[in-house]
């Protein structure tokens, strides 16, 4: 039985980014605070401002406001976007390259700082260093089975380290000194500091799209085999039981209490509380879904859109309503600390 858990908002209309020239593509994006960047196939950057709104009777809209957009000079695609908001930096990869931005007016920074030969990149959330006005940045090395670890300032970079794998990586994502890898045929878990490595479960890299994302401090979750989205932590075990996602997910999400997947044809939602799957929306040519802060978007090669969560109250007055009363106290208790206090007491 469905739980109406989410709500899904258009932000961008494709009028807004391409106009009528219909060979504009979106291939990466990325949300800090109310700014949305979003960069195409054609080398160019858009920066929107996004203002969100509820209406008295409990409407959600967004108005967004395109900024300016920036080309590039490459005929590459721009292929990932990392905001560093205490930098006021926007990391940007394209063609092998990752160059740094301002985050207000997209010039580059006149150092000319630059990381190159990055497959792909993300950021540790849990940085080790201690600096404020520095973040950390992970990359796939173009050059084979290596991983590198540099230190990114306002307009200077830094390696730090380069560690090799057993396999050709081919996603990561980071916390503190953990690295968990997607191989060509495995999980692992790595230490970069130690050097220690643990195997997490097989995974076949050529016959799906591997996901690794950090969901919080230690932790993380992964695309499983058969279809299974799986908890780990650093220490390799899993305290969560793994939620049934479709054979073919191409991203995935968190917005407590929720993980949400998206497929060829569908946004599916499970709760982490009772791996339940709660809602289903079809949502046809995604390609794109992240979390940001909070804020689920998901993405097709036109427009972007928003998963707007409804009140975690509303929820379990429907579920009590529709007199699902067990599911109803799962949710209440798991998102206790998401609840205003006096509202839980109710």
């Amino acid at each position: 039985m469905s739980v109406k858990a989410f709500k899904l908002v258009s932000a961008v209309e494709r009028e807004m980014l391409m106009g009528d020239k219909n060979y504009i593509n979106i291939e990466c994006i990325e949300c800090c605070g109310k700014n949305l960047y979003i960069g195409t196939n054609d080398c160019f950057i858009y920066h929107f401002l996004l203002d969100e709104k509820t209406s008295t009777a409990g409407k959600i809209t967004f108005t967004v406001t395109k900024q300016l957009h920036k080309y590039l000079g490459l005929k590459k695609p721009v292929s990932e976007l990392k905001a560093a908001s205490a930098l006021t930096r926007l990391l940007v990869l394209c063609d092998n390259t990752i160059t740094l931005v301002n985050m207000m007016n997209l010039e580059p920074v006149p150092t000319g700082a630059r990381i190159k030969g990055a497959v792909t990149f993300t950021l540790n959330e849990n940085p080790v260093s201690g600096d404020p006005f520095c973040v950390e940045v992970c990359i796939i090395s173009v050059k084979r089975r290596t991983i590198q670890m540099f230190m990114v300032f306002e307009d200077r970079v830094q390696i730090v380290k380069e560690v090799f794998t057993p396999e050709q990586p081919c996603a990561v994502a980071v916390d503190g000194y953990y690295l968990c890898l997607a191989l060509t045929t495995q999980y692992i878990i790595l230490n970069y500091n130690t050097g220690v490595s643990q195997d997490l479960f097989p995974y076949c890299s050529d016959e799906k799209r591997p996901i690794v994302k950090r969901i919080g401090r230690q932790e993380f979750l992964l695309a499983g085999p058969g279809g299974l989205g799986m908890f780990a932590t650093v220490d390799g075990i899993s305290q969560r039981a793994p939620v049934h996602w479709s054979e073919n997910v191409i991203g995935a999400a968190l917005c407590f209490p929720y993980v949400v997947a998206l497929d060829d044809e569908f946004i599916t939602v499970h709760s982490m509380l009772d791996q339940q799957q709660k809602q289903t929306l079809p949502f046809k040519e995604g390609h794109i879904l992240q979390d940001f802060e909070g804020k689920v978007i998901v993405a097709t090669n036109k427009g972007v859109y928003i998963l707007v969560p409804l009140p975690l109250e509303k929820q379990i007055q429907d579920l009590l309503a529709s007199h699902r009363v067990e599911e109803a106290l799962v949710l209440a208790k798991g998102a206790r600390r998401n609840i205003p206090k006096e509202k839980f007491q109710v």
